[in-house]
Formats: C-alpha cells, structure tokens, sequence
C-alpha cells in the first residue's frame, strides 16, 4: 500500500511540474509573431514566438492570458494591472524588457475589462471597459502611447471593441437595440469623433458579432458571426456601403465558427462544430464552398464576454500560411504552421507532461430529449475507485477536447473523469446557449442528471462515490446540484462559487452585475441559489473561494456555509488568496491534493470536516 501511494505522489508532482501553454495570441500588426502564455508555478508568464523560428526568453514579469502585443514596434505588452486578480484594475503597457511602464488609462477609476486589441497598422488600441458608470470603448494611440479617448459609451451590455486597420473606425458588439438581454447587434463608429457610421442588427433572428476587420488599408469591411439560421456562420459585411455577404455552408450541420480571414487570398477560417467535436475548416470567400483542413482534438476555445472572443484560436499569418492551435485532452496546447498546400512547415510543440488518456463523447438525452454532450476518460486497465462529474462555468463557456492537468491527475487516482455541456454552453447553436434562460435552473440539473443516468449505464457513476466539481458557474451548479439531486452525489467540491445569489449580485464587480440581474431576477433568487436547498443536502461539500475574487465574492457562500453547519451538515470552506481565475501550477497541485484525500474519505465513509488537516480545515474566514 505504502509503495502505491509513493506512487501516486510521485505521478501528482509529474502531472503539476510542466508548465505548459493556455494561450497562444498573435501581434496584429505582425501575425507572424505570438505572445505565448505559460502557467508556471506560481503565475502565468510569457514568451514571444515568431513562426519559424524558436520562442524567445521568458518575459521578466508576469503576463495574463488576456494580454496582448501592441505599440512602437510590437515592443509592448499590455495587460491589466489589477493588484492580483481582482479583475478590477486599470490598463498598463509594459516594455519587453520590463523596464517601462506606461498608465494608458490615467485619471480614469479602475474597471473591468470586456476587450483589447490593436489596429492592424499597429497605431491603435482599443479597449473595451466597464465601470460603475456603464460600458466604455477607449481608444489609445500606440505609436506613441497617448491619452485615451472614449469612443461610445452605454449603460447596456456591450464587449469586444475591433479597430480596422487603419484605426480610422471601431465596432463594437452592443445590446442598445435590446437591453438586458444577451443577442448582440455590431455598432460601428468613427474614431476620432464617436460618430456612429452603421449598425448590422440580426434580430429577432438572433445575435451578430464582430470577429475581425480586413488586414489590408483602406478595406473597412468586417468578418462577423451571425446566427440567422441558428446556428454560427460567418459573413462579411461593409458598413460603408451596407454591402453583405453570407456564407451559410449548407453541407455543414452544426456551428461555423468564423475565426480570421485573409482577404488577399480570399479565405475565410473558421471552426465547425458538430455535437461538440471540432473541425478546422476554410472558405472560399467568392465561391462559399469549404475544405477540412485538420480533423483530432480542438482547434479554438470560444468564449462569450471575457477579455477576447476565444482564449485561444488558430489564425493566418500575414502571407496567408495558416497557424494551427491545437489541443486535447491528454495533448497540451501547440501550434502547427500549415503551408498553402497544406503540409505542416513547423510548429511550436505541446508541452512534454506525462501521458494522459483521451476521452470519448457522447450525446446524452435529457429530460425533454434535448441531446447533451458527455466527454468521458477512464483510468487504463483498472476498475474505477469512483467517479468526479465536472460542470463547467460561464455558463457561456463549453468543455472542449482540450488539455486539463487536473483531469487526468484524477485518472492517474483511479477514477473515472467526465464531463457534462449542459444547456447554456457555446457551440450547440443558439437555443442551446438560451435553453437555460429563465428555467431557475432546472435545465441544467435536468442536463446533469441525464449525465449521471448515462455514466450509471456505463456502470458508473454510483451515488456513494461520485463527485460532482465545477468553477464559477459550475461551482454555483456543484452547490445547487447538492441540494436539487442529493441522491446523486457523495460530495461536491466547489470552486469560486454562488450560493446565494441575493447577496452575490449586490457585491459583484460591474461587469458581470447586469447579465445577472437579468438572469437571476428577485422571483428566481430562491429557486437559483443553492442555501434554499441546504435542509435537503445529504453530501459533503468543499467550497475553495478566492479572497480576491469580484466575480463571485465570499459573501456569495458565507450564508450557505453558516447554515448547513448550523444543520450538521459537513461543509469546509478554504480561502486562498487569489482572485477568480488563478494561475499558477502550485496551486492546482494544491487543490487537487486536498480533492483526491476528501475523495478517498468519502469512500471510507469519514466526514470531510473532522479533519485537522491544515489545508482541510476551514480558512480564517476574511
């Protein structure tokens, strides 16, 4: 026994000692060069990357997987300074030997940021911000730095800032024809006075969103993602002129994704999805038709209202050869360069951590017959010990075939790992993505129960050794599923969670305050949040909130905490100090320790609170 477990220790410090790559993101202004941004011990740092050649000296300071390459030269990093993860801060430009360091937002309060990125011609930077006062776009010039200007301001919803190349116009993906509801319409504007120039609206048909401005001068067209039928397909749309382009690839089921566009060559990349398995595909802008350029793993990772569209996604260079990201769930992060002819020239390759398992999907009925992905890994040549559902947060977010550490560290452990898209996840098409609207959550227990009575056919999934875990969202659903399916889970452990969304929303930072007053009114509060359950709770739950965190503050948990222990019930929460989205591989070792060792008491019946363990027992509470 003490040999297998000197083994098992020796495989957790393997699995959390190679840092690896969460994001690959290109210069605008020379698209041959990538910020590469590594989790490392403690905190996520960066390289540069020009293609071709091998990546440069790490950055003498920390980058964010939001950053990006802009100013004189492609000589800067800019970032939001945020005094630790906070997400409120204010936006700085940093020399690449770390000896500058510019305030690009001066005299301004701090804010959140919902968008950055540069002109092609490298004179512009635009971000879009929020603060107590609404949503901002701000242009700063680069070439030199210079004051900010706002460009449009709004009280409704609005992300994702796109300078053309020039920087002579910027859009913006807004909600002012709808507020309070997330169906963004693209609003374009003139830099320099803010006048409006046009809007591309799709409603009631449903959302459009800016992906990028042509590359080249004077052509002011834009590449979008519209949802006219549904589901994502890209368009290209003149806001000069009116002038539009739709591209619906009818041979294509599911999601097209666009991604970036080359108008010299007259492609269009984008990402198919289908039942959630991804496809790299390209378009002939005059033609329409389409090939599969890589098939295996993913090859972007949307996002809906964060800093960028996509963590990370696979892009042209600037004579049109073709960058490649790709992971999986047992591959890290890389990138292939592809040539026009298809063959892979050279690449930046995946991190060399230890061999993991990769997972399966499968389509899963829900109660209504909606179907749910599952992906699904299992620990090689044994019986599992148990089962650890994940739900992911967002909710606009999805589980893609994409590397986690802490996935398989869970395999490594003996137990069988999956995870479930519910209703509310990118990628599935626009019902899909709104199908949890206005239910009080019960789509998305529905969606995690079908997962459990799927992975119990399996012979899976038995309620004395399942876990259920998830961050943000899926820690508000790990709480909330404790309580609505208590005869389903031994324990949950959530991460940065919501249990009372009352008082969350009163605390949260402004960015995220709205859409969830939307979401979550005052008649779902009780239905929605999980310390209206606690009496019905029968399982363990472990809540690891950040101290520093505006997103889901403390006060988000305290209630829930304070009476399930008043009820006997076993709870612990711990308190790190970080904020919502930490770095830093440390600290996922960490995590997954205390997980694995609460996990294995479960098995044996013991309760997770009575232990003196320092990392176990509850956290000063701040």
């Amino acid at each position: 026994m003490t040999e297998a477990i000197d083994r098992l220790d020796q495989r957790m410090r393997a699995r959390f000692a190679v840092q690896h790559t969460l994001a690959i993101r290109p210069a605008q202004s020379d698209p041959d060069l990538a910020l590469v941004v590594e989790d490392q011990r403690t905190e996520s740092f960066a390289r540069l990357w020009r293609a071709g050649e091998a990546p440069g000296d790490e950055l003498p300071f920390p980058v964010a997987v939001g950053a990006i390459i802009a100013g004189e030269g492609s000589g800067w990093i800019v970032d939001l300074a945020d005094g630790g993860g906070t997400e409120v801060g204010t936006l700085v430009a940093t020399s690449l030997d770390g000896e500058q360091r510019v305030d690009l937002t001066p005299g301004r309060e701090s804010f959140v940021l919902r968008g950055l990125e540069a002109s092609a011609d490298g004179s512009l930077v635009l971000a879009s911000i929020v603060d107590e006062a609404g949503y901002h776009l701000l242009a700063i010039p680069a070439r030199p730095w210079g004051y900010a200007s706002v460009v449009h301001r709004t009280s409704a919803e609005a992300w994702y800032g796109q300078p053309s190349a020039d920087g002579r116009l910027a859009s913006m993906d807004t909600t002012d024809h709808n507020p309070g509801v997330r169906r963004a319409a693209v609003s374009v504007f003139e830099v320099a006075s803010g006048a409006p120039v046009a809007v591309l609206n799709d409603m009631p048909a449903g959302p459009v969103r800016a992906v990028r401005f042509s590359p080249e001068v004077g052509d002011e067209r834009l590449l979008v993602s519209t949802e006219q039928t549904g589901y994502a397909r890209p368009a290209i749309w003149d806001p000069v002129s009116g002038a539009r382009t739709d591209y619906p690839v009818p041979d294509l089921r599911g999601e097209v994704i666009p991604l970036d566009w080359h108008p010299a060559t007259g492609r269009i990349l984008a990402v198919h999805v289908e039942d959630g398995i991804q496809r790299l595909v390209e378009i002939d802008e005059h033609s329409g038709e389409h090939r599969v350029i890589r098939t295996g793993g993913s090859f972007a990772n949307p996002d809906v209202a964060d800093v960028h569209a996509f963590q990370w996604a696979s892009w042209y260079r600037a004579g049109g050869e073709l960058t490649a990201l790709r992971s999986a769930w047992d591959l890290p992060l890389h990138a292939e360069l592809i040539d026009a002819n298809g063959d892979v020239t050279a690449g930046l390759p995946p991190a060399a951590t230890p061999a993991g398992v990769p997972f399966t999907s499968r389509m899963v009925a829900s109660a209504d017959g909606t179907p749910v992905q599952v992906w699904l890994g299992l620990p090689p040549e044994r019986e599992p010990l148990g089962t650890v559902l994940e739900v992911h947060g967002g909710p606009n977010l999805v589980f893609l075939d994409e590397y986690s550490p802490t996935a398989q560290a869970w395999i490594d452990a003996g137990f069988a790992y999956a995870t479930v898209n519910y209703r509310g996840s990118v990628t599935f098409g626009q019902a899909f993505r709104e199908g949890f609207w206005g239910s009080g959550g019960d789509r998305e227990i529905e969606d995690i129960a079908a997962a459990v009575g799927w992975l119990r056919d399996q012979g899976l999934g038995q309620p004395h050794s399942t876990f259920i875990t998830g961050a943000s969202f899926g820690g508000h659903l790990t709480l909330l599923s404790l309580g609505r399916l208590p005869e389903l889970f031994a324990g949950g452990f959530a991460h940065v969670a919501v249990a009372d969304w009352e008082a969350a929303i009163a605390a949260m930072n402004p960015a995220v305050r709205g859409v969830w007053q939307t979401w979550v009114p005052p008649e779902a509060v009780a239905r929605y949040s999980a310390v209206s359950y606690v009496d019905r709770i029968r399982g363990s739950a472990w809540i690891n909130q950040g101290a520093l965190d505006t997103r889901t503050p403390i006060v988000g948990v305290q209630r829930f905490v304070d009476e399930l222990a008043e009820r006997g019930g076993d709870v612990v929460l711990r308190i790190f100090d970080g904020g919502h989205e930490p770095t830093g591989l440390d600290l996922l070792e960490s995590e997954q320790r205390i997980m694995l060792e609460l996990a294995l008491r479960a098995l044996e019946g013991r309760r997770w609170s009575d232990g003196n363990k320092r990392d176990i027992a509850p956290s000063p509470r701040s």
